[in-house]
């Protein structure tokens, strides 16, 4: 059993609310633009991460993470990338890649918007954690916390804050 917080487009912020919902949680994965380093470290300072760069990150960040994660985890295959679509709207990247693969579950950041979808044409779960940071459109900030186990997701919770800052 793993239990993975998830979450992306941090844009240079990650802070205690977030740190909080990701407490009990044995990986933090963050689908791209972190922003900057600090934001890694901060994760890093608290939980192992598995990452990879997006659109907006540097240098510093495309040193530390790699463009994409393709790993197994309790039985099942994830691919995770920052710029990556949907089911009958994936990046061309993201859709060769899924089809040479074939993941159980394909994550991916970029649009800021949260989906979690069933893509039965290709045969997985396609989940977009949101916009964990202030810098974009959105009107909260989201981000996802599971289970993995025996080869399914499990207790699939969002996490939503306002975009105040307090």
């Amino acid at each position: 059993m793993a239990l993975i917080g998830l979450l992306s487009d941090t844009h240079c912020h990650f802070d205690s609310k977030l740190a909080e919902f990701f407490k009990d949680r044995d990986e933090i994965w963050h689908a791209g633009d972190f922003g900057n380093r600090a934001v890694s470290d901060a994760i890093t300072a608290i939980k192992p991460i598995r990452g990879v760069y997006g659109n907006c990150d540097g240098t510093d960040i495309r040193e530390l993470h790699p463009y994409l994660q393709l790993f197994n985890l309790e039985g099942m295959k994830f691919l995770m990338m920052h710029i990556g679509g949907y089911p009958g709207r994936y990046d061309y990247r993201a859709l060769q890649l899924i089809t040479a693969h074939k993941p159980d579950v394909f994550i991916c950041g970029h649009s800021h918007i949260l989906k979690i979808v069933n893509d039965k044409v290709n045969n997985l779960i396609c989940i977009n954690p949101g916009a964990a940071g202030y810098q974009g459109f959105q009107t909260v900030r989201t981000a996802l916390r599971f289970k993995v186990e025996n080869g399914a997701l499990h207790n699939m919770e969002v996490g939503e804050w306002s975009m105040t800052r307090v």
